[in-house]
């Protein structure tokens, strides 16, 4: 019979949308990934996870369990009250690593004090598996692609605004794929964090409507796409937006112009050996110059070729190219729009 106290995956993410999830996992295991929104009120600090694992493989699960007791008891007060602050309704979601003790017991103590506690049937390890099988539903895909410097983030944005399903891949995993691409970005999750969030709007798509994405490597700064995932979109049509590159060269100064000297250098060291030293030389040498568009200018003869060698990997006839001539973002997210229904009429 089933508990109907233990929900699944998909009926705890849907129980989510409306109650507070409470993750007792160690501070540890919840910065490395966690379930978007939950909050962490971890039955055992770092240390103290470490010790009673120690005490597990030593001694026993008896010995595990009595000083766990040891170790918790003087907290649990402490967990009812942060727990019933999050809980205003009476009601919380609580999760640990496999659906064991840890959420047992912290659900067992809430439930004493009054709450009403459901918690994920296989925990977090269930919850990553129900993520991963996630990507391999077939979604519908117009991957919007262009050279470096296109304003292909841009035009995303302004898809979006017109009602089209889009995922910011770049903006999910705070890097905008090249080596300048965590230049002025926030601290990046980890991979597994970032298939946490990518699933987390993924999980809300209309499968019946086109989804638009962003022509990305399978490697976003240190996040990795899915491989289903990333599999999906090499399948789709792409949207190859083809802008001169002086439009190109423009936009990139205007982006990085104005942010540490410092990290342009290392941006520019990083691909030194793909540059070739006479072109990393001449890059070094614009920037002390505060020269931008030279080194945009000869950054981007790498960044070009990279990126058309990737898009000759795809059949021909999946990429439609279409030309802008101005740097108009709002305008080339209707024309893509506009073409887009053209392609994927049956």
């Amino acid at each position: 019979m089933t508990n109907p106290n233990h929900l699944s995956s998909q009926e705890f993410l849907q129980q989510a949308q409306n109650l507070p999830v409470i993750d007792v996992r160690s501070p540890a295991e919840y910065a490395h990934a966690h379930i978007p929104k939950a909050v962490n009120i971890p039955l055992f600090d770092n240390d103290e996870r470490a010790l009673v694992g120690t005490c597990y493989k030593k001694k026993g699960k008896d010995a595990a369990v009595l000083l766990g007791l040891e170790l918790v008891g003087p907290k649990l007060a402490n967990f009812v009250r942060e727990s019933k602050r999050l809980a205003r309704t009476g009601e919380a979601l609580v999760h640990c690593w496999r659906g064991g003790m840890r959420s047992g017991s912290f659900a067992w103590l809430l439930r004493t004090a009054g709450l009403k506690v459901q918690t994920l049937d296989g925990g977090y390890k269930a919850y990553r598996n129900h993520v991963l099988e996630s990507f391999t539903e077939s979604q519908n895909m117009i991957i919007l692609g262009g050279k470096t410097g296109s304003g292909k983030t841009e035009i995303l944005q302004e898809i979006q605004k017109l009602n089209q399903q889009v995922i910011d891949l770049e903006g999910i995993a705070h890097h905008k794929g090249s080596s300048y691409g965590a230049i002025g970005q926030e601290k990046a999750p980890t991979s597994e964090q970032f298939e946490n969030l990518v699933h987390q709007q993924w999980a809300k798509l209309d499968r019946t409507q086109p989804l638009w994405l962003e022509d990305e490597s399978r490697k976003i700064g240190g996040c990795y796409i899915p491989v289903p995932l990333w599999t999906q979109m090499r399948a789709a049509k792409v949207l190859f937006i083809d802008i001169p590159k002086e439009i190109r060269i423009e936009r990139l100064v205007k982006e990085y112009a104005f942010v540490s000297h410092q990290l342009l250098i290392e941006a520019t060291d990083r691909i030194q050996k793909r540059l070739g030293g006479q072109h990393h030389q001449a890059a070094i040498e614009a920037l002390d110059q505060q020269d931008y568009a030279t080194v945009a200018d000869i950054t981007l003869s790498y960044y070009d070729k990279s990126y058309l060698f990737g898009l000759s990997q795809r059949p021909p006839e999946q990429v439609v190219k279409v030309e802008i001539l101005e740097d108009n973002p709002a305008q080339t997210a209707q024309k893509t729009i506009e073409l887009a229904n053209t392609i994927l009429q049956p």
